[in-house]
């Protein structure tokens, strides 16, 4: 008799099925081998896609995710409208009409909670052996907005990436049937 808990998992599915969920670009034969660390990496690949077969376990990852899009807030929408939020950030947004840099707090949100670093460095100039500050440099890094265009064109409804072939041409599905028939019919006459 297996034993299982509330999940309706065993212990092991249960480590399987969290393994997979704490790191979803962990792939199903390295959860497989957390849940059961004496087996081969061979076995362990035909054995987790079993396991990802079984009804309880996708019932359990599903309501897990489903639960973590409800506390986080987070799910495919509101990736697709940050992804978008990205590529309309416009530099104008956080420069001066002088080009001068605006302070942090004027700065649209975006831009603040995207940037992925700012660099100051001071300037000094020496004169008469006095070291004295000449300016301050500064250095905003944010995303690269080729690499977000292009998630952007990988989301599903989008899929300017996606490569089309096109075949044109006529399939004639008929005659191989009626061929296929004649020779059953042949062979029941012998």
């Amino acid at each position: 008799m297996t034993i299982r808990n509330k999940n309706n998992l065993t212990d092991k599915w249960q480590i399987f099925a969290d393994a997979l969920l704490s790191d979803e670009r962990q792939n199903a034969t390295q959860a497989y081998l957390t849940a059961y660390p004496k087996v081969s990496v061979k076995s362990a690949g035909a054995n987790a896609e079993k396991l990802l077969k079984r009804t309880e376990i996708q019932i359990y990852i599903d309501k897990a995710k489903s639960e973590r899009i409800e506390r986080t807030n987070i799910d495919a929408d509101y990736v697709l409208k940050r992804l978008v939020e990205i590529d309309e950030m416009d530099v104008l947004e956080i420069l001066n009409d002088d080009g001068s840099v605006k302070k942090i707090t004027d700065w649209p949100k975006c831009w603040r909670v995207t940037i992925s670093g700012i660099d100051i460095s001071e300037l000094f100039d020496y004169q008469d052996g006095k070291k004295e500050l000449a300016g301050l440099l500064k250095k905003i890094k944010w995303p690269d907005k080729v690499k977000n265009l292009e998630l952007l064109g990988k989301h599903t409804n989008v899929q300017a990436f996606k490569e089309v072939i096109k075949h044109e041409g006529e399939i004639d599905m008929l005659s191989p049937l009626i061929a296929a028939r004649k020779r059953i019919e042949a062979r029941n006459k012998q």
